[in-house]
């Protein structure tokens, strides 16, 4: 997969060249943005206007846009799923965050922030928690007892630290359960299982 950074300077940040080296920079202002498959990276600076910079190029059906915010809060992350981005994240987010948004997006994944993925994912569990009928899905039983635990625990809104730090385990192993997690439930990402945990039909 390819990736583009547009941004009104060609100026990358090291972060973005560490986490895909292979990687080039497009002034916003170019006649004509590369065609084919892969990766937009479009930065967003604080005085500026997210649909007027997405509105302004012109991007193909193959490839996918990622929202880079200086300035990141849930009314850009809206704004930029409102406006067909697949992922919103900081522009300063260390290059393995950059890696793994990819690595989600790339997989028909959204990828939408830790902190309102967290809200989202807790708010659902309570909104199921309140309806009694609710059944016990079979999921737990495609699962070890292991990833059942760090299942429960993500429906519930934790993160990757909070829940090593809960079950004694490091993140690397956080998040072995739950590349395995999400194989086995077909999910794609952690929105997706806390629906599926919580007994929201897919």
């Amino acid at each position: 997969m390819v990736h583009f950074y547009v941004d009104r300077d060609v100026q990358a940040l090291p972060s973005w060249l560490e986490a895909f080296p292979q990687a080039q920079v497009v002034r916003r202002e170019a006649a004509q943005l590369p065609a084919g498959k892969g990766v937009l990276w479009c930065r967003c600076r604080p005085e500026e206007n997210l649909a007027s910079i997405l509105g302004a190029l012109t991007i193909s059906p193959s490839q996918i846009v990622v929202v880079l915010a200086d300035e990141p809060d849930d009314a850009i992350i809206a704004d930029a799923f409102a406006l067909g981005a697949s992922g919103c994240c900081n522009t300063y987010a260390a290059p393995e965050v950059l890696r793994q948004v990819a690595l989600v997006v790339q997989n028909g994944g959204l990828w939408i922030g830790q902190s309102l993925l967290q809200r989202l994912v807790g708010s659902t569990s309570r909104a199921i928690e309140v309806r009694a009928e609710v059944t016990e899905d079979t999921w737990s039983a495609l699962l070890s007892e292991r990833e059942s635990q760090v299942a429960k625990l993500v429906a519930g809104g934790a993160s990757n630290r909070e829940i090593a730090d809960r079950l004694a385990i490091t993140e690397r192993t956080v998040k072995a359960h739950l590349s395995a997690i999400f194989e086995k439930l077909g999910v794609r990402d952690r929105l997706q299982l806390s629906l599926r945990i919580n007994g929201v039909k897919l």
